[in-house]
């Protein structure tokens, strides 16, 4: 299996959707951090499975939160770029992939 690697920004995301669902309800932000680890764990196993989304880029949806991961398959790692709201503004993280792109 492929290691996965969060981009700074989709970490400070990540965990600041816990925090915000852990401050809605109790026990959610564990949840949610669960969904993004069995997620990230379903990508690694299989990264070309989902769907490019803006080339070299995919995107996972979540079932149970309104969230996608958007992420890279590089030569040894895969790259988690965001940890996305999906009513946040369309391709907001493309700025993050500069070094990414070729």
């Amino acid at each position: 299996m492929i290691p996965v690697i969060f981009d700074p920004d989709a970490r400070t995301e990540f965990l600041a959707a816990i925090r915000y669902y852990e401050d809605s309800q109790p026990d959610l932000g564990r949840r949610f951090r669960s969904a993004v680890a069995a997620t990230v764990q379903r990508i690694a196993e299989s990264p070309l499975r989902y769907r490019v989304l803006h080339a070299p880029f995919r995107r996972y949806l979540l079932s149970k939160f309104p969230f996608a991961i958007i992420y890279s398959i590089e030569p040894d790692h895969i790259r988690v770029i965001a940890v996305a709201h999906t009513k946040r503004k369309p391709g907001y993280w493309l700025s993050r992939t500069q070094d990414t792109e070729k």
